[in-house]
C-alpha cells in the first residue's frame, strides 16, 4: 500500500528568503510525514515583485523567494502572483489558483497524483484551494489558523466566498474552538467543522538555566525580563507592552522580531523614558529562540486577535509562564494557573495587574513545563490522518475513484 499523497497549498511557508515566515504550517506537516504514511508536495505562493533591494523590505524577500526549493527534504514551489493594491483581498483567490493550477497540473503529469489538497489560511488560500480543487477533481481540507475567520469575514465578499468554500470542503479544521464556534456562527455545517490544536516541539524548546541564557545573550543576571516574540506590528500590542514597562521600574522588555511598527515602538520607548529597559533585538531564528525564553521570566503577549500563538507554547515548553491578553484560542492555552496569566482587558494597566499576579506567586519551576507537555503533536497528527482517511473513504464510496487505498 503506498502513503497517502497531499499536496499542501498555502502563502504560509517559509522559505530561503523569508525562514520563519508560516513555520508552524512547516511544524504541523514535518509531524505528520514522520508517521511514514504520508508524501507530500508543497505549493506556496507568493506575490511577484520585481526588485530584490533590501531597501524594498518585504516586498524584496518576495522576489528573493525561489521557485523551487527542497526544505528538510520536502520539495516546495513557489509561484508568483499578482496581488493588486486596493482590490487584491477581492481578486487574491483567483490570482493564487491561477498561478498555482499549472505547477499543481505538472506535479500530476510527472507520477505524484495527489489525493487531496491540505490547505492552510481559510481566506484567499483556502478559496483557492477549492478553486484548484475543482479544476482538478480533488477533495480538499482547510485548516483556519487566525484572523482568517476572526477578522476576515466582516468584509461581505470574503465570507460569501469563505461559507461557499466551507460547504465545498471535505473538512474544516481550527487550530482552536473558538474559529470553528465563528464558523458555524456565519452558517458551516457543524459535523464538518473540527478542532486540531497546534502542538509544540518539546525537543527543541525546552528549559534551561537561566543565567547561562542571559549570559549567553549579553542580558542582566539580575532584572525581572519580560519578553515578546513576533512581528511588530500593532496588533501585537507592543505599544502595549512598552507603556506598561513605564510603571514597572524593576522589569526590562526584551522585544524579538522585526516589523513595521519598530520606528514607532523606539520613539514610543524614548518618550516615555524607558529606552534603556526595552531592547529591540531583531529577528531570532526558530532554533535559537530556545536562549531567549530560557532567560525570561515571562512572556508578554498583548494582541488583538490570535488563533493559536505558538510562541505561548514554545516558552511554557521552556518553562516560561505567559502574561496574555484573553482572546480566542489563547485561554485554550492558558488554561492554569501554571501556564500564567491572562489579562482581564488589553491595556498596559491590566497587564500591570496580570505582572503582580504573576509573581507574587510565581509557578514552581518546572510546572509550567509540565503543562506544555500535554500540548504534545501526537493528538493533532492522529486527528489530521484520520480526517484524511475518513475524506477519501467517503469519496470512494460516492465516486468509486479515489486513489488512495487503506
Amino acid at each position: 500500500m503506498r502513503p497517502l499523497r497531499t499536496l499542501l497549498f498555502s502563502t504560509l511557508y517559509p522559505s530561503a528568503a523569508r525562514p520563519v515566515h508560516g513555520i508552524f504550517v512547516e511544524t504541523r506537516l514535518r509531524q505528520l510525514l514522520a508517521t511514514g504514511e504520508v508524501e507530500t508536495r508543497v505549493i506556496a505562493p507568493v506575490p511577484w515583485f520585481p526588485f530584490t533591494a533590501s531597501c524594498f523590505g518585504e516586498y524584496a524577500r518576495h522576489a528573493a523567494t525561489p521557485g523551487h526549493e527542497t526544505r528538510n527534504g520536502v520539495k516546495v514551489d513557489h509561484p508568483r502572483y499578482l496581488l493588486l493594491p486596493k482590490v487584491g483581498m477581492n481578486l487574491a483567490p483567483y490570482a493564487l489558483a491561477r498561478a498555482a493550477l499549472p505547477v499543481a497540473k505538472r506535479l500530476i503529469s510527472e507520477g505524484f497524483d495527489f489525493d487531496l489538497i491540505d490547505a492552510h489560511y481559510y481566506y484567499p488560500d483556502g478559496v483557492a484551494a477549492g478553486l484548484l480543487a475543482r479544476a482538478l477533481g480533488k477533495p480538499f481540507v482547510v485548516t483556519a489558523r487566525g484572523s482568517d475567520l476572526s477578522l476576515i469575514p466582516d468584509y461581505r465578499l470574503p465570507r460569501r466566498l469563505i461559507l461557499e468554500t466551507a460547504a465545498q470542503a471535505a473538512a474544516s479544521i481550527g487550530v482552536c474552538r473558538a474559529l470553528m464556534d465563528r464558523l458555524a456562527e456565519l452558517g458551516a455545517d457543524e459535523s464538518k467543522l473540527h478542532v486540531l490544536r497546534n502542538g509544540v516541539d518539546l525537543q527543541r524548546f525546552h528549559p534551561l538555566d537561566r543565567s547561562q541564557a542571559r549570559r549567553r545573550l549579553g542580558l542582566p543576571a539580575q532584572a525581572r525580563i519580560l519578553l515578546s516574540v513576533g512581528l511588530l506590528i500593532e496588533r501585537k500590542g507592543n505599544q502595549l507592552a512598552i507603556e506598561a514597562i513605564a510603571g514597572l521600574p524593576d522589569a526590562l522588555l526584551v522585544l524579538v522580531g522585526s516589523g513595521p511598527e519598530l520606528q514607532n515602538l523606539q520613539r514610543l520607548a524614548q518618550t516615555l523614558g524607558v529606552s534603556e529597559r526595552v531592547r529591540f533585538v531583531g529577528q531570532v531564528a526558530n532554533e535559537e529562540l530556545k536562549w531567549w525564553y530560557g532567560a525570561a521570566d515571562a512572556l508578554v503577549l498583548c494582541s488583538s486577535r490570535e488563533g493559536w500563538a505558538n510562541v505561548l507554547l514554545e516558552a511554557m515548553a521552556c518553562d516560561t509562564p505567559v502574561l496574555a491578553t484573553s482572546i480566542w484560542g489563547t485561554p485554550e492555552v492558558v488554561s492554569a494557573p501554571a501556564a500564567g496569566v491572562l489579562m482581564k482587558t488589553r491595556s498596559a494597566a491590566s497587564l500591570r495587574e496580570a505582572y503582580a499576579t504573576l509573581f507574587a506567586d510565581p509557578p514552581q519551576r518546572g510546572a509550567t513545563r509540565l503543562h506544555a507537555e500535554t500540548f504534545s503533536w501526537q493528538a493533532t497528527t492522529e486527528g489530521q490522518l484520520a480526517i484524511f482517511r475518513a475524506c477519501l473513504d467517503r469519496l470512494r464510496h460516492v465516486t468509486g475513484r479515489a486513489t488512495w487505498k487503506r
